[in-house]
């Protein structure tokens, strides 16, 4: 599917240019191009092994792709690790939230904030405001080990502000939450690119891609089958066939 769209305006934050990877002989993404605009909200959806995270390790530098380009605010990133990923802006979560068990939800947030300052107190009253604005002051002390699932998402979300991102990738940020925690998901969300940060977000929950996403990419089996306004995908046959299934379509 080619969408039919007006051109944006403003600028590529974030550009992939024909992204390979394989693993073996599975091919895992296949000549996958994007790009996403400054300040807005980019869903990538998909089957369950499409390769969507796959994707965002490569974005995020976990792993590098076999072949093609990943810019990044004007610079190519192809390659570069992790850290230094965060420093030039790109913060990300993960499907399955690794808190530091055994420290406390500010510890944990401390330590992203360190990404932007090596000043203890600076770093403490950065995390301080990131864990009030998410929600988690009750919890500011309490071991992450024993929070509940909504409050683990909010602390791996939390995490990944306190190193100031300017791109947000959110893999699964609403998996396991109850209906009324994704409506307040989807607020926080929307209150984050708010703030001046552009998201990319993997996503099985539609009410929330349909609520939040400007443009969405399809994935199955690693290649691009669909990209479009959310509209415009999930009336996509492909996108039925392939995700969707045929109760959608009914």
């Amino acid at each position: 599917m080619s969408a039919s769209t007006t051109p944006s305006t403003k600028p590529a934050l974030l550009t992939l240019d024909c992204l390979n990877k394989r693993f073996g002989g599975l091919v895992v993404t296949k000549d996958i191009s994007l790009s996403v605009q400054e300040g807005q909200i980019f869903g990538i959806i998909g089957p369950n092994g499409a390769g969507k995270s796959t994707l965002f390790n490569e974005i995020s530098g976990y792993i590098p792709p076999d072949s093609g380009r990943i810019t990044f605010d004007g610079v190519d990133i192809t390659g570069r690790p992790p850290h230094e990923l965060c420093k030039q802006g790109i913060g990300r979560t993960f499907q399955i939230v690794k808190p530091f068990p055994s420290r406390t939800v500010l510890d944990n947030v401390v330590v992203g904030a360190f990404a932007r300052t090596s000043n203890r107190n600076e770093a403490i009253a950065n995390a301080e405001k990131i864990v009030h604005e998410l929600g988690l002051g009750r919890r500011i002390g309490q071991i992450a080990k024993n929070l509940s699932i909504v409050d683990r998402k909010r602390l791996e979300l939390a995490k990944a502000l306190a190193t100031q991102p300017k791109l947000l990738l959110l893999d699964e940020i609403l998996a396991g939450l109850t209906p009324s925690e994704v409506e307040e998901a989807i607020t926080l969300v929307r209150t984050i690119r708010d703030r001046g940060v552009t998201i990319v977000m993997i996503e099985h929950v539609m009410r929330a891609v349909m609520a939040l996403c400007e443009r969405v990419l399809v994935i199955s089996y690693g290649e691009k089958i669909a990209e479009g306004t959310p509209s415009e995908v999930i009336s996509h046959p492909q996108v039925i066939s392939a995700y969707l299934g045929d109760d959608h379509a009914a």
